[in-house]
Parts: C-alpha cells; sequence; structure tokens
C-alpha cells in the first residue's frame, strides 16, 4: 500500500531525524568521559556487574508492569480512546487506533508528550528545592515519567504493551533513548530491522531479554551528578527560593524527557507506517 502525502511528510521527517542521528559525532569530554565509567565498571568482579545489571533489568520490567497495571495508566488509555472516538466512533480498543490518519495519531500523541513534559519540568523544580525526599525520589521518579510516556505513545499509535513482546519492545525503546547519542545509530537500525522482519503480528519475545549495560549507565549518573549540583546551589537563594538549582534540576528533566519521548514517538511512528506499507 502506498503512502498518502501526509505519511510521506512524515516518513521524511523521519529519515531527516534519521540523518542527524548518524551524524552525531561525540567530543573529546564525552568520549574520555565513557572510557572512564567503562574503566570504573571493569574494576568490579564480572559477577557483581552480572548481578547489578540482572537487578536493574528485573526492576525495569517489575517498574513496566507496575505503570501498565495501574489505574492512572488505565484511565490514560481510556482518554486515548476517547480522543481516537472524536474522528473514528468504531474504535473499541488500542489496535483500532491505526485506522486514523498519521495527523490524528500525531495530534493524540503530542497531547501525551507535552503532558509528560510538563511532569518533568515540575519534577525537575521540586528536585531542584534541595528538599531531601524529592533529592532521593527524582530517579525513580523520572523512570516512572519516562517509561509511562513510551507506553502511552505506543499505544497511541495502536500497539498495546501488555503482550510479552510489546512490553519488550518498548523497554527496549526506553532504553535506547536513554543510550549515549553516540551508540544510538546502531541501536535503531536494530529496531528497524526487527520492524522489517517477516514475521506477523508477534505476542511472545523470542530475542535477546538483557537491557542495562554499562553504556545504560550513563544517563543515570548524570542525574546522580545534577543531584548534587543542586545541593552545591540550593543555598543560593533570592528570598527564600534556590532559583538556580531549580532550574538546573527542571531544565535537565525536561531535557531528559523530551529527548526520550522524541526518540519512542520517531519509532512508533515508524512502526505504524511501516504496518501502512505492507
Amino acid at each position: 500500500m502506498s503512502l498518502t502525502a501526509s505519511e510521506q511528510r512524515v516518513l521524511n521527517s523521519i529519515l531527516e531525524w534519521e540523518e542527524k542521528l548518524y551524524s552525531y559525532e561525540p567530543n573529546d569530554f564525552m568520549l574520555t568521559y565513557d572510557k572512564y565509567l567503562e574503566r570504573s565498571f571493569s574494576m568490579l568482579p564480572e559477577e557483581i556487574q552480572q548481578q547489578f545489571f540482572a537487578s536493574l533489568d528485573n526492576w525495569l520490567f517489575h517498574l513496566h508492569a507496575l505503570i501498565q497495571g495501574s489505574q492512572l495508566q488505565l484511565d490514560a488509555k481510556e482518554r486515548i480512546l476517547s480522543a481516537g472516538r472524536i474522528y473514528n466512533p468504531n474504535i473499541e480498543k488500542v489496535e483500532d487506533l491505526r485506522l486514523l490518519t498519521i495527523d490524528q495519531l500525531q495530534y493524540i500523541a503530542q497531547q501525551q508528550i507535552s503532558r509528560h513534559r510538563i511532569y518533568s519540568l515540575a519534577q525537575g523544580g521540586l528536585t531542584g528545592t534541595g528538599s531531601a525526599i524529592m533529592l532521593g525520589t527524582d530517579l525513580p521518579a523520572m523512570a516512572v515519567i519516562n517509561l509511562r510516556a513510551v507506553q502511552l505513545i505506543a499505544m497511541t499509535y495502536g500497539f498495546e504493551v501488555n503482550t510479552p513482546y510489546e512490553m519488550m519492545n518498548s523497554l527496549k525503546v526506553f532504553h535506547s533513548a536513554l543510550l549515549p547519542a553516540r551508540l544510538q545509530p546502531a541501536i535503531w537500525e536494530e529496531l528497524k530491522a526487527d520492524l522489517n522482519s517477516d514475521e506477523e503480528e508477534r505476542y511472545f519475545y523470542e530475542g535477546k531479554e538483557d537491557l542495562t549495560d554499562v553504556s545504560w549507565m550513563n544517563q543515570p549518573i548524570q542525574q546522580v551528578l545534577k543531584g548534587l549540583l543542586i545541593l552545591l546551589l540550593r543555598k543560593k537563594s533570592i528570598q527564600g527560593i534556590p532559583f538556580a538549582s531549580m532550574a538546573i534540576g527542571a531544565g535537565a528533566n525536561y531535557v531528559l524527557t523530551a529527548k526520550v519521548t522524541d526518540f519512542a514517538h520517531k519509532y512508533y511512528q515508524l512502526k505504524y507506517l511501516n504496518g501502512k506499507g505492507e
């Protein structure tokens, strides 16, 4: 099936985004930082490394399931379906959303993306106050916000995330979005290759289930460094309000969610278009 003018326009925007992704060249500082991070982890016994990343993977799997089954997420899913019914009253389940046009789906997806970027902005601002509770919960809160955003983007484009295959797929997208930019081209190609496989609708996942590794720790460590910077600046306040540290927290969290949602949106747009082109 040939693509419509709107679908071709979206595909062209994805191709332009890909070019920027492939043309990224890390600077010397980033290369040095990555090498230092890898060297630091390599000092740990291999068994401890395996246990650590296995535990982290397990935590992500359980977090995904917890979010997916929460009432908050079920309500968000119903709102997406209700928004879809404005354009097509015959929509009853998530898969039916693929009956909508790419422009209609983009509009619904952008609502979810904007909402979660605001959540991250607010979370970062509260963390920037230097409160011990907010600093301690910042990392898991950001994991919830961003993983939830990926799930909702997937559902918007008609892919239910409660099956083993789509659950693992959304986790891979979340994982890929958080990788350093220099590693994203290779993982993007892997995700695209999976889209182009000859298999029909899949239920069970049969690929590699390991997600996290040393390279993935780049982003969580940056979040920790952000927390340390907030602690250093929280006493520099105006009329008792630490504007500098709040701006750092809000800005860093917003940029992170923008990065994750942009990557996830491009992927699920491409997945939707791939199904249209079959």
